[in-house]
This record gives structure tokens, sequence and C-alpha cells, in this order.
């Protein structure tokens, strides 16, 4: 099968970069998208009624959707403003690894104390999940930043389907061994009934043990370089990415696509981790639905990731992004008018298999379309760039979709400005000339 195809160094290597997926993937579907999501915005924060603040020595009462997004825009700013000097350390001291099992680390300890977080411990919990965000995203991009080290060029596009394929498959185990805990307790030997809270532990302890692979089988192949014994690695870093930056006047393709992703990347993000508050405030649904409904999507995201990898490797990213972008255009007017010809809860299960499709097209061809326009030799580099694009995507998008609803009133009238970073967003990507970019990646910096 055509699928399982590949011109990569070493078939293990591909697995063991993959299983990162697998592991981290629990994060980002039970914390980010299904559970304490819901549990920070709806419990702790006290849902639409909301809590009340003192900003700057003025009270405010603040919707618990947008405080959970405001979190989620610190945790980006974080990462957007450190991801650079650390990925050009990573590159010149051949550290990608290590810097990832340290966010790894990180990450899945805070999010294992994300179970003492109760009912109007605002602070405490957002402070904590700004940490284990900040886990998961500085992760990534290193993690990212092995792609080209695992991969030849032409198979970009399919092992990076494959890793996004088979994270939705962890992600979504993850999530049935949480429903299980909080729907069927005794199924497996549990007392009922069980507390949220509970699940938090067993995503660190899924994120920890499937990393192993990763760390066992890939090999990082970019040459260590000895740092000056006058200078810290932190100074050899910033120097790297001055002339980055003095360089980088050469991948002007790259720059476009990065503009492109940072308005679409919004639309994305906001889709996912406001699909469960959204289901929960709007459509009033309960938990146990709710995770029906992200099982039932990560489903689809896992044959949406192979479909779509296979199809990027056939009629390249940039059109694969282009339809990916459309249909998530379609997916958030559909939300806004739900319940228009049948049953409300009907229809959002039917965006969901919407969102399986286009979830992992769009990640995936994002990701290798970034890897296809990158020197390798500064692929850690570029890829927090790349992080830099999506993280301030993710303060842009949480803030103005925070904004909305406290101005508002209402999660319907937030998702309409998704709308706006769809269309330009697509519009800066249709001006990007995939041929050059790939050329340009290919002359030294």
């Amino acid at each position: 099968m055509s699928l399982f195809r590949f011109q990569y160094h070493n078939p293990r290597e591909v697995l063991g970069w993959s299983f990162y997926d697998i592991a981290n993937s629990a994060f980002a579907t039970s914390v980010m998208a299904v559970i304490f999501n819901k549990y920070y915005a709806g419990v702790v924060a006290g849902g639409a009624e909301g809590t009340v603040l003192n900003l700057f020595g003025i009270e405010a009462r603040i919707p618990g959707a947008s405080l959970f997004t405001f979190a989620v825009a610190l945790a980006m700013i974080i990462i957007a403003v450190t991801s650079p000097i650390l990925g050009a350390i990573a590159d010149y001291s051949g550290l990608k690894k290590r810097f990832l099992l340290v966010y790894c680390i990180v990450g899945s300890a805070f999010t294992a104390l994300l179970a003492t977080v109760h009912q109007g411990e605002v602070l405490w919990g957002g402070a904590l999940f700004v940490i284990a965000l900040m886990g998961f995203a500085g992760g990534n991009v290193f993690y990212n930043a092995l792609l080209p080290e695992i991969a030849a060029r032409q198979d970009l596009g399919k092992v990076s389907g494959i890793g996004w394929a088979l994270g939705y498959i962890g992600g979504g185990l993850c999530l049935l061994i949480n429903l299980c805990m909080l729907q069927y307790p005794s199924v497996i030997g549990l007392r009922e009934p069980t507390p949220i809270t509970a699940v938090f532990p067993v995503v660190a302890v899924w994120w920890l043990l499937f990393s192993v692979p990763t760390f066992l089988w890939v090999r990082e192949r970019a040459p260590r370089q000895h740092k000056p014994a006058d200078r810290s690695y932190y100074q050899v870093g910033k120097a790297r990415l001055m002339q980055t930056f003095k360089e980088v006047r050469r991948f002007r393709e790259l720059w476009k696509f990065l503009l492109a992703y940072f308005l679409f990347n919004d639309g994305i993000e906001m889709v996912i981790i406001m699909a469960a508050i959204f289901g929960d405030q709007v459509l009033h649904m309960g938990s146990g639905q709710l995770i029906i409904f992200f099982l039932m999507v990560q489903g689809v995201a896992f044959l949406g990731a192979l479909g779509f990898g296979e199809l990027v490797d056939r009629i390249g990213n940039k059109l694969t992004l282009i339809i990916t972008i459309v249909v998530w255009t379609g997916i958030v007017l559909w939300a806004y008018f739900i319940g228009w010809f049948t049953d409300p809860i009907k229809e959002y299960y039917m965006l969901g298999v919407l969102v399986g499709l286009v979830m992992g097209g769009s990640q995936s061809a994002a990701r290798s379309m970034q890897a296809l326009l990158v020197p390798v030799q500064n692929s850690a580099e570029f890829f927090s760039f790349f992080a830099i694009s999506g993280k301030f995507a993710s303060v842009l998008g949480p803030v103005t979709f925070g904004l909305a609803t406290m101005i508002t009133g209402s999660l319907r009238s937030g998702i309409l400005i998704l709308i706006i970073f769809f269309l330009t967003g697509m519009g800066v990507l249709m001006t990007v000339d995939e041929s050059k970019g790939k050329e340009e990646a290919q002359v030294p910096v």
C-alpha cells in the first residue's frame, strides 16, 4: 500500500517520532478540548455568570469561557517570546531531544497537579494550566523540528499525517479511559462517583509513558557544535537568531506562509478549544455526551489525517490547506445557525464529522509545508518561528473571542469572528509559491 512506502532513514524512527503525538495528544484532547476546558470555564470560573476579579483596581465580572481563553493567550505569549532563542540554541547544540524531554516532564507534572483545582480556585487553576500548556506547546517546537531529520522531503506530508493520525488514536484512547472513569467507574474497579479531577493524573502518566519510544528510538542527525569558551549557549543562540533574521528576506515564500498560518490557525485553534464549551453552555450537553462526541471526532480525524497526508503528497500542501480552510469556514457558519433544519445536538454530531475530517488534514498539511520550506540545518530555529506564528495566533484568537463573548454575552456571536481569520488566512496562502519556497530552502543559511 503506497501509504506505507517511504524513503526515510529508519522505519522505527518514524514510529518512535509518531509516539510523541500519541503521548501529548492526551493533553490536547482531555485537557484542552474536552474535560478541563469545560470544567474550568463552567465550574472553577463560574460558567456564563463568571467570576468577579480585581483588574488593576477595577472590579470586573468575566465569563468563565473568557477566563479560559485568556489563560490560553498568556501561555502562548510566553512560548512565542521564548521559542526563537531556545530553538537557535537547540540547533547549535544538537539538543532538540533534550529540550523536548524537559518540556515533556514539566507539562505532564503540571497536568497531574490540575487534580488539585476546585470550584472558585480561578487563579490557582489558571496558573497550573498555563504552565502545563507551556510544556505542551513549547515541546512541540522541538518535536516538529525533528521531522525533517527522520523523513525524506517527498514523504514529509505522509509522515506528518501518520503522526497526527496516531495522535488522534492516542488522544481518543485516553479519552475513552476518562469516559469509563467518569461514567462507568465500577467497570474498571473505581468507586462511584469518580471526581472529574481524577482524570488529570491519568493524562499526565499517559503523556510520560508513551513519549518513551520517542526518546529511545529517534536519533538527532544535526551535528553538535561546541560553543566558544568565552560565550554561553544563550549568547550563541542569540547570535544565530540575529543572523537568521538578517537572512530572512531570502525566504519570502516561507514568511508569506507563516503569515497565512498565523491567520487561519486562529480559527482552527478556537474551534477546537471552544467546541466542548459551546456544547456545554449553548446546547447543554452533558459530560458523557461531549466525551462520546469527541471520541467520534478523534476516530474520523484518524482517517482524515491519513487521507489528507496522502493528498498532500499528490496535490501539494497549499491546495490541500485551501480545501480544509473552505470547510472550516462552512463549519463556523453552520455552528452559528445550528438547529436550523433538525435537532441542534444531531447537527452538532454532523459538524463533528466535518471537524474530524479536516482537523488532521489542516494541521498535518501545515506542518509538512513548514518542513518543506525551511532549511534542514536550521529546522529548530525555523520551527520556532512556525511556533511564534501559531502561538501569537493562539493569543489573538482567544483574546478576540473572549472579548467578543464578553461584549455580546453570546458564544454564538463570538464564533462569527473566526470567519475573518479563515478568509484572510486563505487569501494570503493563495499568494505562496510552493515550488519557489522549496528552492529557497535548498540554499544554506
